[in-house]
């Protein structure tokens, strides 16, 4: 989105000016993630040669399908989400049309929460968007390029992020700069930030919404944040005040988390290719050991039951476990007992789809255990 002489306004950093000095204080810091074209890129994790062609994830054309998720090769023909697929066809005929993975999704998406949770409370919204809640952080504008690159990293697959005061603003935000975008708005600047977007992107202003304000002329944030109350008050009721206030990017929503404590922690890998390499193979489990071991620590847990989860390339799943009388939190006991795992169920040579480490068994413990031995 761009201002009217298209150009970003000077009240949005994005990703270059992400680290520079945060002006005045955060008195709550929100950071919203939204996964680019996710289940599209989710597909490319096992069809690289997808890569770059416009495709879609959605149903069949000859069967009144609807395009869930099509990649921005697609969208530059006109093709969208909710799309009937033979529309999307006439407008893109070389259009690569695919089936939903649901099983890879949600496993993407397990992925994508868990690494979320490693930086604060975490209200998920869907399988691929989320708010986390930055507020405990000195530096919270630091993290939003940070956790961005941390989800590519980890899953291979692109996410765009905001970071504002609320959630109605940061929402705003993650879809400021997209694809792989990152847009900061700093405390003071929420209002300023939506004057030029239209009315649109507030939540609850829906399509009759829109068009009852738009035969007032009212079409941007701005617009309706400096439109007389009491007009806007014969068009909505007590809702022209709630209106206006969301035009500001005055939201005081906040972060719903789960309640109760986690069963189990778990981070799972699908390789784009299967691999057999030992090397690579125990470079995911170290990698994917730290980062239970963290999530372990800041939820204070401690784990008694580890597991290794095996794919292999025929698509066989199976996950094996070893269970520990005393509970641990760190990294490289967790990585000890998880690559044991791993080489007494794995055969030089065999092929995986999948790896993944995770815990159970999980306690608040009574004290820190000093080094453990198994």
């Amino acid at each position: 989105m761009k201002d009217s002489q298209g150009q970003l306004p000077n009240n949005a950093a994005t990703s270059d000016s992400l680290l520079q000095e945060s002006r005045g204080g955060w008195p709550r810091a929100i950071m919203h993630l939204d996964m680019d074209a996710f289940y599209v890129n989710v597909h490319r994790l096992s069809h690289p040669e997808d890569q770059g062609i416009p495709l879609a994830v959605g149903g069949r054309p000859d069967s009144r399908g609807v395009i869930a998720s099509a990649s921005y090769e697609a969208r530059q023909f006109g093709v969208h989400s909710a799309m009937p697929s033979s529309r999307a066809l006439r407008l893109c005929p070389q259009l690569k049309i695919v089936g939903h993975d649901w099983r890879q999704i949600r496993e993407c998406s397990r992925q994508v929460m868990a690494i979320l949770r490693e930086f604060g409370p975490v209200e998920q919204m869907s399988v691929d968007e989320a708010y986390v809640d930055l507020s405990a952080d000195p530096q919270p504008e630091i993290l939003p390029i940070t956790i961005r690159q941390r989800v590519k990293d980890d899953t291979g697959l692109p996410a765009s992020v905001g970071l504002a005061t609320s959630k109605l603003v940061a929402k705003v935000a993650s879809d400021y700069d997209k694809p792989e975008g990152c847009t900061l708005v700093q405390p003071g600047d929420e209002a300023a930030f939506l004057a030029p977007q239209p009315v649109r992107v507030i939540w609850g202003v829906g399509p009759r919404t829109a068009e009852r304000l738009a035969s007032k002329s009212i079409l941007t944030c701005g617009q309706l944040a400096a439109y007389d109350l009491e007009t806007l008050k014969e068009m909505f009721g007590q809702q022209a005040h709630s209106l206006q206030k969301r035009a500001l990017g005055l939201d005081t929503r906040k972060i719903h988390v789960e309640r109760g404590q986690p069963k189990s922690i778990s981070q799972e890998w699908t390789f784009s290719e299967d691999v057999d390499d030992p090397d690579i193979l125990l470079a995911r489990i170290r990698k994917q050991s730290a980062s239970v071991a963290r999530s372990l620590r800041k939820r204070h847990l401690v784990a008694h039951t580890i597991r290794v989860k095996f794919r292999l390339a025929n698509f066989t799943t199976f996950t094996r476990q070893k269970s520990v009388q005393v509970g641990i939190d760190d990294e490289e006991t967790l990585f000890a007992i998880a690559s044991a795992i791993w080489q007494e169920n794995w055969r030089s040579g065999q092929k995986l789809r999948l790896l993944g480490v995770g815990v159970s068994s999980l306690e608040t413990p009574a004290a820190r255990q000093i080094e453990f031995e198994f």
